[in-house]
């Protein structure tokens, strides 16, 4: 026999340190009390310090060997009570009906343990309490999602296998794909192609567009289309009026040197895109036209690249940005052109006097030109006294992938800058021959009528002093192609004009600053809405000879057009030219009346959403591009007709037929290159070509000699030469 810790005889070798048992031989509730069991647990603790702690004390059996009692159920004991979750005594619950005594338990509490129920601890408990129903609600949720989930995993039909899984996997994609072109296509506005032949046959029925109409429905007045008369373009005073000051933006990026190149090389600098058809006008219309290149912050990989061709061509503007489209490059360029666009002025050799307006006389010395700049303006350059550039008329943002005609968009600025501006809501302005100004000796004499912007401070700029003439009101003119639907009216962004006082209006407002991210030509209408003289905004549109592509197959492509081929669409229209012909534009621009006859929008070279297939195969490189020119016989080739390629091509019109013997009325502008192969054939199409084909040759050949064989000329003589005079 042998003594445990607490007194208590035991028998040998019995192992009290073992659990299981229902034997306990430590101690005996019924000969000790809570004191004596608490320092009897202390001297075991000591007795055995490498032994573990006895599991009695942190978990005590339930059903205990008969003769001995509970711990705390006894008669003769105080009641204990439930154990601290703790099995140290020091973190035993404070309460009054617990047995065991200390020094401490008589000591007054800290203030902080006093103060327990303190107004922090109230607001916390409450933000418990609401995140615990918070936890609560979303762990419903978890928990609904993962039953539904175990019950589709589960489901019979559900694929387990895996090409079951790899089927699956295939019917979904298409299924997402499939939703997302449905998606595109509800939201696409674009889906039936533009009745292009009815702009082309009435332009002046749609190119003003009044976003403020007083009553009349978009998208211009009730009028009877059968007496309104087309109004003729060119004007025959155009070349008497002053050349207007352009500066065109082309927007474009780091890796883009060849579309930058193709610039360069065709409409920036050839004859035929700065002088017009013809014999042109020796290129005083674009003396002050200046193109560059506007690019954000070239990557790491191209800075030198594009650092040396700057230093090669002096065309390029670098922003301070980086490179986007849609999030601010447009306004930055604006903003740009306010303080550094400059044009040469109106050189000493052209005695027509340009209109003044309050910024004419801000002026700047030359910069350094471009190769593809105006030989007016290199001539200058050499001179020993260079005269000053002035501020452009227009500010004019064009994308890489536009083919531009610069006589062309000239001469309908200049036409637009020197007409009245509407006095009322009319929709068709007169044509004013010039804008008459006078001029005074004397500054200080001089009154500046001028109710737009005044004119912005060029402190650090090489300026001349006003030599004050009267300023007319500036023009507020918005052109472009106007996009109309449902949903947006703006002026499409491969290109687009705004006249100065726009442009620095732009540049300073803080309105026009908070919307410029986006898509930058819907922003860009968006501006002159906030315009503090929005109504008197001119917003002009030229929808016939602004178009994409012929391979493109948007419902704005269409084949090269030329002037010969528009005067036959005009005719062939003639017939609708009435209620009809109105409901019908209106229903193409975005009004629920019945949609325009198919007919209108009729090609002979592409056809919307289908891609371009050559009327032939293995056709010649010539053959090729004369077969994308629009009504050309060229174009209407089929296999089986009698008509051979090279009986079409002997037959076409030269460029002095196709331009009616005109120098400008032609394409502005063909958009949507996408290829540099397309910007090629555009290049031969609008910028090569002979005056006179052959088959005209032969004709005027013939009727030189029927002339001069017979003094008295036949019928059929007479007859000829007037055809020839009228091709002429």
């Amino acid at each position: 026999m042998a003594f445990n810790a607490a007194g208590t005889l035991r028998p040998a070798g019995t192992n009290t340190r073992r659990l299981g048992s229902s034997l306990l031989y430590d101690y005996d509730s019924t000969s000790s009390t809570d004191s004596d069991r608490l320092h009897g647990r202390t001297r075991l603790a000591a007795a055995e310090p490498d032994d573990p702690p006895h599991p009695d004390f942190l978990y005590p059996h339930h059903h205990l060997q008969s003769g001995h009692s509970s711990i705390s159920s006894t008669a003769t004991s105080t009641p204990m009570p439930s154990r601290s979750t703790s099995p140290h005594p020091q973190f035993y619950p404070f309460d009054s009906s617990f047995s065991c005594t200390s020094d401490s338990e008589n000591e007054t509490p800290p203030d902080f343990l006093r103060n327990r129920n303190l107004w922090w601890r109230e607001n916390r408990r409450s933000w418990w309490s609401a995140s615990r129903r918070r936890r609560k609600r979303d762990g419903r949720i978890l928990r609904f999602l993962k039953r539904w989930t175990r019950r589709l995993i589960r489901h019979p039909l559900f694929p387990s296998q895996p090409i079951t899984i790899v089927l699956s996997l295939i019917l979904l994609s298409i299924f997402a794909i499939c939703l997302t072109l449905l998606l595109i296509y509800i939201l696409n506005p674009d889906k039936e192609p533009l009745p292009w032949r009815a702009y082309c046959s009435n332009p002046s029925l749609t190119a003003n567009f009044d976003p403020y109409p007083p009553s009349e429905p978009y998208p211009f007045h009730r009028v009877d289309a059968s007496s309104t008369k087309p109004s003729p373009f060119p004007p025959q005073d155009l070349d008497s009026l002053s050349p207007t000051g352009i500066f065109i933006g082309v927007f474009s990026v780091d890796s883009s040197f060849e579309r930058r190149m193709l610039v360069r090389t065709t409409w920036a600098t050839h004859q035929r895109s700065r002088d017009g058809a013809g014999e042109g006008d020796d290129g005083i219309g674009t003396s002050r036209t200046i193109v560059r290149f506007i690019l954000g912050q070239p990557r790491k990989d191209w800075e030198r690249r594009i650092k040396l061709e700057m230093e090669t061509f002096n065309d390029i503007i670098i922003l301070p940005m980086s490179e986007n489209m849609n999030r601010g490059k447009t306004h930055t360029f604006f903003s740009w052109a306010a303080i550094n666009a400059w044009v040469p002025p109106v050189y000493s050799n052209i005695s027509v006097t340009p209109p003044s307006f309050s910024y004419s006389n801000h002026t700047a010395s030359p910069p350094a030109l471009a190769p593809h700049d105006s030989p007016h303006a290199w001539q200058d350059q050499y001179t020993a006294v260079p005269q000053s550039w002035v501020r452009p008329d227009y500010v004019v943002k064009a994308d890489d992938d536009s083919f531009v005609m610069l006589a062309e968009l000239e001469a309908r600025l200049r036409v637009e800058l020197h007409t009245k501006p509407k006095s009322s809501h009319g929709r068709t302005p007169e044509f004013s021959s010039m804008l008459r100004t006078e001029t005074t000796a004397s500054s200080h004499n001089t009154t500046l009528i001028h109710r737009g912007l005044a004119a912005q401070d060029m402190s650090g700029s090489n300026l001349a002093s006003p030599i004050a003439p009267q300023v007319v009101d500036d023009p507020l003119i918005y052109w472009g192609y106007l996009v109309t639907n449902r949903l947006h009216k703006f002026m499409a962004g491969e290109l687009y004009a705004l006249s100065w006082s726009l442009v620095d209006w732009a540049a300073k407002d803080p309105a026009v600053k908070g919307v410029t991210k986006g898509a930058e030509d819907k922003q860009t209408a968006k501006w002159m809405k906030l315009h503090p003289r929005s109504s008197e905004i001119r917003w002009v549109s030229e929808r016939c000879w602004i178009y994409d592509h012929p391979r493109s197959g948007t419902v704005y492509s269409h084949g090269f057009l030329y002037p010969s081929e528009a005067t036959r669409i005009k005719r062939s229209m003639m017939s609708y030219m009435d209620k009809t012909f109105i409901d019908a534009l209106e229903s193409s621009q975005g009004s629920n009346l019945p949609s325009a006859p198919a007919a209108w929008a009729y090609s002979t070279v592409s056809t919307f959403g289908v891609r371009y297939v050559p009327p032939l195969p293995d056709l010649s490189i010539r053959h090729s591009v004369e077969a994308l020119v629009e009504g050309s016989d060229m174009s209407m080739i089929r296999e089986g007709s009698p008509m051979t390629p090279d009986y079409a091509w002997t037959h076409r019109e030269g460029r002095k037929t196709r331009y009616e013997g005109k120098r400008v009325g032609g394409t502005v502008v063909v958009h949507f290159i996408k290829k540099n192969i397309w910007y090629l054939e555009t290049a031969l199409a609008l910028l090569d070509g002979e005056e006179q084909s052959e088959f005209e040759k032969f004709q005027s050949q013939e009727i030189e000699k029927a002339l001069a064989r017979t003094p008295t000329q036949s019928h059929m003589t007479r007859r000829a030469a007037r055809t020839q005079r009228r091709l002429s």
